[in-house]
C-alpha cells in the first residue's frame, strides 16, 4: 500500500493518478476527503487526517509499506518556517515505529541548511532527518514549480503584465507539478533500497520573459514581464497577505535564488511539459 501525504495538492494528486493508472493500492492522506472524489472513484482509499494528529497519522502510515512525504506548505499569513518545522516534527514522529520498506520525500532545488530562508532550510532538515532514520530513502528535489505562476494569470489577462521578483531575463529550472508527480510514481515503484537524491526539472530553464511570452500566446494579447525592485520585495509579499516573518523569509529565499550560483543538477530527470503547454492549459482551464 502506497501512503501519500499532501494527496490533494498539485504533486500529490498527479502521483496518485499515476499510481492508480497502474492499479497500485493507494491511500490518500488529506484534511478534506471531499477533494479526493475523483481518485476514490478510481479505487483510492482516503484517510481524513490532520498531519498534526500524530497518533492518527501514525496509524495510517503503519497500514502501508511505502510512503510519500510532502511537508505541507504553511499559510503565508503565519510564521511559515515555524509552522513548517512544526508539521515536519509531527510527520517524523508519526513515522517512528512504522515498518515501512521505502520513503520518497518531496524536496526542492536549493535546499540547504539555514533559518529564515523559506522552505529551503525546512526541506533540507527534512532530508537529513529522514536519511538518519532506518527506512530506505529517495529524495526528489524539484525545480521551481510552474504552478507558482498561476497567480499571474489575472494580471496577465487584465494588465498585460507578469510581476516577478526576478529580472525578466533571469533563467532558472522550472517544472510542471504533473511531471514531478509522474517521476515520484517511478520512485515509489522502484526497488526499496535507498537511492539518494534525484532532480527533476522541465524541458529547459525559463525566465519571467518566457513566462510572459507563454501568457501572451495563450491569451492572444501582449504581455510583458515586470520586475519588482528588491527594495519593495517585503512590501509586495505583505500586500498579498504574508505575515512579517513569512515575508522576510521569502525575501531571503528569493535573494538566495538570485545570488547563488547553482551548479546544474547531475543528470536531472526532465519532464515533458513546456512552459507554453503549462500556461496554455492554465488559461484553458480558467476559461471553462
Amino acid at each position: 500500500m502506497h501512503i501519500i501525504l499532501g494527496a490533494t495538492g498539485h504533486v500529490g494528486s498527479a502521483l496518485a493518478q499515476a499510481l492508480l493508472a497502474q492499479n497500485q493500492p493507494v491511500t490518500l492522506v488529506t484534511r478534506d476527503a471531499r477533494k479526493t472524489l475523483a481518485q476514490q472513484n478510481k479505487g483510492a482509499r482516503v484517510a481524513e487526517v490532520d498531519v498534526f494528529d500524530t497518533a492518527a497519522l501514525h496509524r495510517v502510515i503503519a497500514s502501508g509499506t511505502r510512503l510519500f512525504v510532502l511537508n505541507p506548505p504553511a499559510a503565508p499569513s503565519t510564521d511559515t518556517v515555524a509552522e513548517e518545522h512544526r508539521s515536519l516534527r509531527a510527520i517524523l514522529a508519526a513515522i517512528e515505529g512504522c515498518k515501512l520498506e521505502k520513503i520518497v520525500a518531496a524536496s526542492t532545488y536549493g535546499a540547504q541548511p539555514g533559518e529564515g530562508i523559506g522552505d529551503l532550510g525546512v526541506l533540507y532538515d527534512m532530508e537529513q532527518a529522514l536519511a538518519a532514520g532506518p527506512v530506505p530513502l529517495s529524495v526528489q528535489r524539484a525545480a521551481y514549480y510552474m504552478s507558482n505562476w498561476d497567480a499571474s494569470l489575472d494580471t496577465a489577462r487584465t494588465e498585460g503584465k507578469v510581476h516577478s521578483m526576478y529580472p525578466p531575463d533571469f533563467k532558472l529550472p522550472m517544472v510542471a507539478p504533473h511531471d514531478i508527480g509522474e517521476f515520484a510514481a517511478k520512485l515509489m515503484l522502484a526497488p526499496p533500497e535507498a537511492s539518494g537524491l534525484h532532480h527533476v526539472e522541465g524541458p529547459k530553464p525559463y525566465s519571467p520573459a518566457d513566462v510572459a511570452a507563454a501568457f501572451a500566446a495563450a491569451l492572444g494579447r501582449p504581455v510583458e514581464a515586470v520586475q519588482t525592485p528588491p527594495a519593495q520585495w517585503e512590501e509586495a509579499f505583505r500586500a498579498t497577505g504574508f505575515s512579517e516573518p513569512a515575508a522576510k523569509s521569502y525575501v531571503e529565499m528569493t535573494r538566495l535564488t538570485l545570488e547563488e550560483a547553482y551548479e546544474p543538477a547531475h543528470a536531472p530527470k526532465r519532464g515533458a511539459i513546456s512552459m507554453d503547454a503549462y500556461i496554455a492549459g492554465l488559461v484553458k482551464k480558467s476559461s471553462g
